[in-house]
């Protein structure tokens, strides 16, 4: 368990981790994983849900939170029970976020110092963008957490976006974080970026047959965009496939899915 003592922006970072290679485009239950949270534009309330969706990346070896921690008080709750780092940082000045440039500094700091393979970002700040492309030319993986306010500058400047606005708290009566709203079909075809990203990454990933794995085109739209499948409430690129009912479908090698447009097709 961490120290949960507050760290002052001039003491030294904990120390190392268990290394283990870089993987520059995806995560894994082996990537080691840093969440650096800007508790001035993030909600306590989606701690629970963003620490569920790590945890199906990789291991969140590295848990720090930035703020005034004399005004934080909704956020401060949180830190024990998910071993959340605070990290105090005081205003140099009025109107000057000096917890941005805190977490900045951590951030590029631990890209040379830790064997960190993903950065999970959380916040509605498209100031940390140009943070965010400075992770991934060194050739790490950024996940983006914030909500639907946030600017498009930060959430396609990130390897994966996921929006928050859903994450609640589990309650006595419901332990499970509940997911997004399923979108419908008229709403995920009415979704321009979505379909142009799909019909490409199924062209693209296409094989002699005209067919595409599932495979091939979940990582054609990760390398690609920010989108994720979770922000339209399915689980699976897959399943968020078949219910535009755009493309043909079909199981082939031991059942895995394979898709192709439908002819004549349109929005």
């Amino acid at each position: 368990m961490q120290d949960l003592t507050p760290v002052f922006i001039n003491e030294p970072i904990e120390a190392s981790i268990d290394s283990h290679p870089n993987d520059n485009q995806t995560t894994n239950s082996q990537s080691n994983i840093a969440l650096l949270i800007d508790c001035e534009n993030a909600s306590p309330k989606s701690i629970h849900g963003i620490l569920s969706e790590l945890a199906e990346k990789g291991t969140v070896n590295i848990r720090r939170a930035y703020g005034d921690w004399r005004r934080q008080a909704s956020w401060e709750e949180k830190l024990h029970p998910f071993a959340i780092l605070p990290v105090q940082q005081f205003a140099y000045a009025s109107g000057k976020n000096a917890s941005d440039m805190s977490m900045a500094i951590d951030a590029m700091e631990l890209v040379f110092t830790e064997p960190v393979d993903c950065f999970a970002l959380v916040t509605s700040d498209s100031d940390f963008t140009p943070l965010v492309m400075k992770l991934l030319a060194k050739g790490k993986h950024v996940i983006g957490f914030g909500e639907s306010k946030t600017p498009d500058a930060f959430r396609k400047a990130c390897s994966v976006f996921i929006l928050t606005d859903d994450f609640q708290e589990p309650s006595a009566d419901n332990a499970a974080q509940p997911a997004a709203l399923r979108k419908s079909k008229k709403e995920l075809r009415g979704d321009t970026e979505l379909m142009n990203a799909l019909r490409e990454a199924i062209s693209r990933a296409a094989e002699d047959d005209g067919w595409s794995p599932a495979q091939k085109i979940g990582t054609y739209v990760t390398n690609q965009s920010s989108l994720s499948s979770k922000n339209y409430g399915y689980a699976k690129w897959t399943d968020l496939i078949r219910a535009t009912e755009y493309f043909d479908t079909e199981l082939r090698e031991s059942k895995h899915p394979f898709f192709r447009a439908k002819v004549g097709t349109t929005n």
